[in-house]
């Protein structure tokens, strides 16, 4: 950093401290802003003094994040109504489960939650990363089979959400439900129902408010319980056993003409 640049720094500092403690003095009396174009302009200048500041910091990050977990078989990227990342998230939920004593019989992930894609070959700590950014904790919650149909009629006017293999959901384009199963079988709107999700999605977030409705809860909030660690044990599982996992679109949510 040239001294010009430090100078104008601690003149910039030095105003900003002195306008705080006399805040009393000042009013706003106009906003404007302006954009600036952030583009390869940069990209040419790099500062060697930078670049040795952040090099330590860097090789820390590249230690956590390159590790290798497992491989993907395919390209496997989140869009609604359906594809194949967001069939693969919900099937890992209902894999975990049973690391909690629990059997449930679907599981829901929000795909607005997918935040990158899977590419194809070796996946590191670093991808899943970019998949899942946000500390989102498994969860588990039943739902009698009323709030199920509501809730369900909400993933379709959402568009379509990551549902688990268990879920047959037939909606049309305007987002109305036309028909639902759960393993083979219609929903029984007495019967109770124990689902897989995530605390975001539990709490009856993007739009899925049906899940206030929740009882039994089992919301464990250690940080091995983080939906980024649950995807790399699966990944680390299934390398394992020399398999490369695969999301597959099976027509779990189908769009009625």
């Amino acid at each position: 950093m040239k001294k010009k640049d430090i100078k104008s720094g601690i003149i910039i500092m030095s105003a900003v401290a002195m306008l705080s403690g006399c805040a009393s003095q000042y009013s706003i009396v106009g906003v404007e802003r302006t954009r600036m174009l952030v583009d390869s302009r940069y990209d040419g200048r790099v500062s060697a003094e930078t670049e040795a500041f952040l090099a330590p910091y860097k090789q820390k990050v590249d230690s956590v994040t390159r590790p290798v977990v497992g491989r993907a078989a395919c390209y496997m990227a989140p869009y609604s109504p359906e594809s194949a990342l967001s069939n693969l998230l919900p099937d890992i939920l209902m894999w975990a489960a049973k690391d909690y004593g629990e059997k449930p019989d679907f599981a829901v992930y929000n795909i607005g939650g997918m935040r990158a894609a899977i590419a194809e070959g070796d996946v590191t700590v670093g991808d899943i990363f970019d998949v899942a950014p946000f500390d989102n904790k498994i969860c588990f919650v039943t739902l009698s089979g009323e709030k199920v149909l509501e809730l369900f009629r909400q993933i379709a006017g959402n568009g379509g959400e990551g549902v688990s293999r268990e879920i047959k959901l037939r909606m049309k384009k305007d987002g109305e439900l036309t028909g639902l199963t759960i393993g083979g079988k219609e929903v029984e709107p007495t019967r109770d129902y124990r689902v897989a999700t995530i605390d975001f999605v539990a709490q009856g977030n993007d739009n899925m408010t049906a899940f206030g409705s929740s009882r039994m809860v089992n919301s464990p909030q250690e940080n091995s319980n983080n939906v980024r660690v649950l995807i790399e044990n699966y990944f680390r599982e299934a390398a394992g056993n020399g398999v490369a996992v695969e999301g597959k679109i099976e027509g779990r949510v189908v769009v009625e003409d």
